[in-house]
């Protein structure tokens, strides 16, 4: 290869430092040496890098074109050597989270945020999922923990759990919807004739779940948590949501919690990643599980909503 790091870095420092003799103190290196580094790349690639009339050096088109690519080559360069040092003391390259859509994202980044203050250098991939998503992410291999993943995950293990929690649910309507003003407790024979919307499961390889739906009622399906509840706000249908931001809307005159012949289960929310040795686990990965095993983070998570 003709083009050298060695030689990248001699004309990226010259560029920078506008004269050789400076560029050579900053690489700790005699000015001959640098000379012979860029005059052995012009001769090698048969370009005129420099162009030496006057008192000062100045960079050719060739010679800008070619500390520009460059540069990016010295980037990734000092990205590849942060990179195998991180992993030779612990750190993954990359983490990946999987969140259930009922926890708020603005719970979720305040933990990422905290990680990031890290500086370790890993980089964290979020994605939110809905009801099974959060195991079928886990078993198929896409995410490397998951928050909040609903009831129990599938069957064949692989995965350690923590129980978070539980979600309470409540059953809402918007005020000009006709059940507003319906006696309560509603029975499933007054919700049954009323759309329901419900929230796709994202899973792509297990069996879709679904949950507070009646047999034989109208659905209007939305992709997450915050369209469900604007649809419902809007009087298009009608569903459980976690209480807590049922309860918010309500108090702001956005929806009307209404109470039920057959109250919805709350639903039990889990920590879970792949099973291994501890020695193996990485560190980025020990470091999100100790912040969510503490003990109440369910709680104000949910109340961040």
């Amino acid at each position: 290869m003709k083009i050298s790091i060695e030689a990248l870095l001699a004309l990226d420092a010259i560029e920078r430092k506008g004269s050789f003799a400076a560029a050579a103190h900053e690489l700790h290196r005699v000015p001959s040496a640098l000379t012979y580094t860029i005059q052995k790349l012009e001769q090698d690639l048969d370009v005129l890098l420099f162009d030496r009339r006057g008192h000062r050096a100045r960079l050719t088109a060739a010679g800008r074109e070619l500390l520009s690519e460059g540069r990016h080559i010295l980037r990734a360069t000092g990205e590849l050597e942060a990179h195998v040092k991180r992993v030779a003391t612990g750190w993954e390259a990359q983490l990946r989270v999987a969140y259930d859509d009922v926890i708020p994202a603005r719970a979720i980044l305040g933990v990422a945020r905290a990680f990031l203050q890290q500086e370790c250098g890993t980089r964290v991939r979020l994605t939110a999922e809905v009801f099974g998503g959060c195991w079928d992410a886990l078993t198929g291999g896409r995410a490397d923990l998951v928050i909040g993943a609903p009831g129990d995950g599938p069957t064949g293990g692989g995965f350690t759990t923590h129980l978070m929690g539980e979600i309470e649910w409540a059953f809402a309507v918007a005020p000009d919807h006709p059940l507003a003003a319906a006696e309560e407790p509603l029975s499933p024979a007054d919700m049954l004739v009323h759309r329901a919307i419900v929230v796709a499961d994202s899973s792509r390889n297990l069996p879709p779940r679904s949950a507070g739906l009646l047999t034989g009622q109208g659905t209007l399906t939305v992709h997450d948590v915050g369209s469900k509840l604007l649809a419902q706000q809007m009087g298009l249908g009608i569903g459980h949501l976690p209480r807590t931001l049922a309860e918010r809307e309500a108090a702001a005159g956005r929806l009307i919690i209404k109470s039920t012949s057959e109250t919805r289960a709350r639903s039990p929310l889990y920590l879970a990643w792949p099973s291994r040795h501890r020695a193996r686990e990485g560190r980025a990965l020990a470091w999100w599980i100790k912040q969510l095993q503490e003990t109440g983070w369910l709680e104000r998570a949910l109340l961040s909503a």
